[in-house]
């Protein structure tokens, strides 16, 4: 069931100043509002499993209803240009759709780009008629995209455009906070419909409860590379929110959706917001083509497909996107953005490193949606990095390049700030929240099936780092609930926890299915003496006993943990001290922990199809308790892909192969007039990483609109 946010009126303390707070219809009130009141968990499909601290109501991530644009504001043909197309975006009215007719665009040399243009859908004949390609990238605010969607303010996290203190209104789900003390910008640029980002500064010191951490070196205890650029300096957690309502002449009252998730915002960690001068972008839709990032970077990596920066309420649908190791860095990314939805896609090929991502949410990016989605010979299919309360779900993931070698690589958090996270019915490798940039808390997986041993051998047989689910130190609070994991011809425990802050591993984890606590990967200690690092990390007994399990099936042999569904009082945190959970009183399950009904991509396919109380599934050696998803079903019965790694660049239509996409008679288009080009934003510059064909389908309509199940209000 849902922890439920309600909108809140109160008394604001702040300067020493008792003001109202102002409710949406204008009338003020004083009033007192306690914990208990803020969080309602009457409706959220998880009530009864989780405590309201540690899950959020996920229903409103993503754009909500993808919109059905009919408005074709302009028809280009193949051979368009860079600037063609651009002129056309910038030229485009409101809830117009530039079309591009079946056929082949580029390579490009620079970016596509929606700049601080909202409402406007590009969109093609289908993924496997409308091609496109790039031979270089644009600057996208110094970030490097194929295509960039960003507002009219170049404002990110190392010079804010606009920052202020945050006085008052941290309890978990607050909808009203204070601001005061302008000390960058000023105040009137803040408007309703603004993007605010929320954060604190970090943790001096592991008080045994959520340790905010991402220090390394000789000073650091947590992260093995230090931070990433997540936020502003020394501030890694953050929330992105909406502003609803502006009151007061000083301190000021701020409305804000949604409320506040994470339990640990205080005063004593001088809390801080910070906003662009412009409204985010919003409105934009990218649908039904194929984007061909491979040779879009050249040598090394880094850069983007398709980027998010400053950006609200906007998709990426039906689309192939294609990449290899001299292409971009990941396919798709937040930056700064919410409630971006990506779904319905096909994802193929990445650098085979540490930086080879699909879709990552990151850098105080939050409440967004990536759903059915295939992934295929992808290092990190979906990875995360300073991500709030987004959803990752029914998507599948087929071969997890990395290599070639015996690693195996898979989803992750992998940066300090990660909070409030779900996982849901993904079909796939298996996930590890590592310490490499920093921490994170509160990250759920409900409902998924990790094999925890990639079954693609044709680039090395893994052999390393082959757990289902590994949580590294200081990933606290989390919560695996109904989830299938493990290989059972191939691992041989149920779980490896660290047995001491000092103890060094064998190895062994890599044939568990869970492991939980260790410094390092592959189940080991951080240390000079077990590791010879330079400086230490202790192992963190802390991940074992905060973390919720409940109504889980592992896969393995040689324990009497292995192959049986677990229902197991000692395995939910009910006696520590902050952020208990007491046992359920049921072991039934809900079939979605955000979703009220099946989808309507789903069919007549079996929901849910993975879980403890799923019989008769298709996928072996899991007694039953797995059916594929309608992803799986597409990569395999449809496009005719194979486990092995052996398949390579396939043909992809979401309209072949999901119940809600049947195509529809293509409107006529109407043609504009040439307009003039759109200006470029300002580069400015991104924090450097660490190192570390089947048949052609039948013709797609250009308006098939696909109706999101998630709640969310409709988009013009």
């Amino acid at each position: 069931m849902k922890k439920k946010i309600v909108e809140v009126t109160c008394v604001v303390l702040a300067l020493g100043l008792i003001g109202a707070c102002t409710s949406q219809h204008g009338s003020s009130k004083m009033a007192s509002t306690s914990p208990a009141q803020l969080i309602s968990n009457t409706n959220t499909p998880w009530s009864g499993v989780l405590d309201p601290t540690r899950a959020i109501d996920w229903s409103g991530a993503g754009a909500g209803a993808i919109p059905n644009r009919t408005n074709i504001c302009a028809t280009l043909n193949p051979g368009a240009t860079l600037t063609q197309i651009n002129n056309a975006i910038a030229n485009c009215a409101s809830s117009g759709v530039v079309f591009l007719n079946a056929g082949t665009y580029g390579p490009f040399a620079g970016q596509i780009i929606f700049n601080n243009k909202s409402n406007v859908t590009l969109r093609g004949a289908g993924p496997d008629q409308t091609f496109l390609s790039w031979s270089s990238e644009g600057a996208c605010n110094g970030l490097d995209a194929d295509v960039c969607v960003i507002n009219g303010d170049s404002d990110f996290s190392h010079g804010p455009s606009n920052v202020a203190a945050w006085t008052s209104g941290y309890t978990q789900g607050s909808t009203s906070i204070t601001l005061s003390s302008v000390t960058t910008g000023s105040i009137s640029n803040l408007h309703v419909g603004s993007l605010l980002i929320l954060d604190q500064q970090d943790d001096t010191s592991d008080t045994g409860n959520i340790f905010v951490c991402q220090t390394a070196g000789a000073n650091g205890d947590c992260a093995q590379q230090g931070g990433v650029g997540n936020g502003r300096a020394g501030r890694g957690q953050n929330q992105q929110v909406t502003v609803t309502s502006i009151s007061g002449s000083g301190p000021w009252t701020v409305g804000i959706t949604p409320g506040i998730y994470a339990p640990n915002w205080r005063s004593s960690q001088t809390p801080g917001a910070w906003w662009s001068n412009s409204l985010p972008v919003t409105g934009v839709g990218i649908e039904n083509l194929s984007v061909d990032h491979r040779g879009a970077h050249g040598t090394g990596v880094y850069g983007m497909g398709i980027q998010f920066v400053n950006a609200e309420n906007s998709w990426v649908d039906n689309i192939r996107s294609l990449n290899d190791q001299n292409g971009v860095s990941e396919h798709v990314e937040f930056y700064q953005s919410s409630h971006i939805t990506v779904r319905d896609s096909y994802f193929y090929g990445s650098n085979p490193s540490s930086e080879g991502y699909g879709v990552e949410c990151g850098f105080s990016s939050s409440d967004n949606l990536t759903e059915n989605n295939i992934f295929q010979h992808i290092a990190s299919p979906q990875i995360t990095q300073g991500c709030v309360g987004s959803v990752y779900s029914y998507s599948y993931y087929v071969d997890d390049y990395f290599g070639p070698g015996n690693w195996q690589q898979q989803d992750s958090h992998h940066s300090v700030g990660d909070h409030d996270l779900l996982f849901e019915g993904i079909e796939g490798i298996g996930f590890t929240a590592d310490n490499i940039h920093g921490s994170s808390f509160m990250i759920t997986h409900f409902r998924d099936y990790l094999n925890g041993h990639d079954p693609a051998t044709v680039n090395g047989v893994k052999t390393q780092d082959t757990e289902a689910y590994f949580l590294l130190a200081y990933n606290r609070y989390y919560n695996l609930i109904g989830s299938v994991l493990g290989t059972e011809s191939y691992h041989t425990h149920y779980t490896t926890t660290a047995a001491s802050s000092t103890d060094c591993g064998n190895g062994a984890t890599s044939t568990s299915v869970i492991s939980l606590g260790y410094s390092d990967q592959n189940g080991t200690a951080f240390t000079n003496a077990c590791f010879g690092s330079s400086f230490d990390i202790a192992n963190d007994l802390l991940v074992a006993s905060t973390l919720m399990r409940w109504g889980n099936y592992s896969a393995c042999t040689g324990d009497s943990s292995c192959n049986a569904n677990r229902f197991v009082a000692s395995e939910v945190p009910s006696g520590i001290g902050s952020y208990a959970n007491a046992v359920p009183s049921t072991q039934t399950l809900p079939p979605s922990f955000y979703l009220s009904q099946k989808p309507s991509f789903w069919g007549s396919m079996p929901w849910p199809a993975i879980g403890p109380d799923v019989t008769g599934g298709n996928v072996a050696n899991v007694a039953g308790h797995v059916f594929h998803n309608p992803a799986a079903n597409c990569y395999l019965n449809v496009m005719g892909g194979q486990t092995d790694g052996s398949s390579g660049i396939l043909t992809f239509n979401a309209n072949n192969c999901y119940a809600s996409t049947a195509p529809v008679p293509t409107p006529t288009p109407v043609p504009t007039a040439a307009p003039t080009p759109a200006p470029t934003p300002k580069p400015t510059p991104k924090p450097t990483p660490t190192p570390t064909p089947a048949p052609t389908a039948a013709p797609v309509n250009p308006t098939t609109a696909i109706t999101s199940p998630v709640n969310g209000a409709s988009i013009p």
